[in-house]
């Protein structure tokens, strides 16, 4: 049994690799080995290597450059999870897929199931709603994980931005109309891992699903807690809690509309495979940890 990781170099990826490492052969080429916006170059190293299970934590995520840059968001987001999900149904192979909040209309104040409307805000969100829909056009065996607010102690994200403002200024302004749940890509590298193995076991779980921690805070709320557990784990601030004030969106402008509204609903995931997953303040806390010398 082989498996091919896409998007090594990311977040998800990253963590990906190490919950994978253990699970069998896996090939997981860089993107100075493998460019994933070269379809042709896919193709050829798919059909070379055949690997019977594909991961895809490969995705364009500059939600904001995506509105000036389509063609290339959705060659990652659309084309790349079409021209997998046709090998994977080719060549009887599972597909692995991760998909966003963004793909939702954002409004409301209940959690979106998986069956819930769609309506993208943005370039971004679409063309991650094009690629799942993609991927279940195929008929391959497949999963696929709705994410959201995705951060690590790697790479360029929210909670890395809070730390470095927060240790540079004694005051900050964050959004606090926008409601989700922060998701550490250790967890969802763990979760879907978990969930690979009973599917291998079990092709009736195949599917969509959601895949976050459980609660929900907006993100001013999450740099106030990341503050609060910034500092209690002795990590030196410029900034405390109390100085981080609450802003709307409108009040930050921004390329692509955000949705207001990320809760997502759970109960699919925890049921199916047996999960229950773990709340965000004390994933935050598990990441904060990684971060300390």
């Amino acid at each position: 049994m082989s498996t091919l990781l896409l998007g090594v170099n990311g977040q998800v990826g990253h963590e990906l690799r190490r919950a994978l490492a253990v699970h069998g052969a896996l090939l997981a080429p860089p993107r100075t080995r493998l460019d994933l916006t070269d379809l042709a170059a896919v193709d050829d190293f798919l059909h070379q290597h055949q690997p019977d299970t594909i991961v895809n934590a490969a995705a364009y995520t500059a939600v904001d450059k995506a509105e000036s840059e389509t063609a290339l968001a959705r060659r990652l987001n659309t084309e790349l999870p079409d021209l997998l999900a046709r090998y994977s149904a080719d060549h009887e192979a599972v597909l692995v897929h991760y998909s966003s909040d963004y793909v939702y209309p954002g409004d409301g104040d209940q959690p979106w199931h998986e069956d819930s409307p769609t309506g993208p805000l943005s370039i971004y969100g679409q063309s991650k709603l094009d690629g799942d829909e993609a991927i279940a056009r195929r008929g391959c065996s497949h999963l696929i994980f709705r994410t959201s607010w995705v951060y690590s102690a790697r790479g360029s994200n929210f909670l890395k931005t809070m730390l470095r403002l927060g240790g540079e200024r004694d005051s900050l302004a964050i959004v606090a109309d926008q409601v989700g749940a922060p998701t550490p890509a250790r967890l969802i590298a763990d979760a879907s891992v978990h969930a690979l193995r009973r599917y291998r076991e079990a092709a009736e779980l195949g599917g969509l699903y959601h895949l976050a921690p459980r609660g929900v805070t907006s993100w001013h709320g999450f740099a106030c807690e990341i503050f609060r557990q910034a500092r209690h784990a002795g990590m030196a601030l410029a900034i405390a809690p109390e100085r981080v004030s609450a802003i709307a969106s409108d009040d930050y402008p921004t390329p692509a509309t955000r949705p207001l509204n990320s809760r997502l609903e759970l109960s699919r995931l925890e049921n199916a495979f047996a999960l229950e997953l773990p709340d965000w303040q004390s994933q935050l806390s598990l990441t904060l940890h990684d971060l300390l010398p």
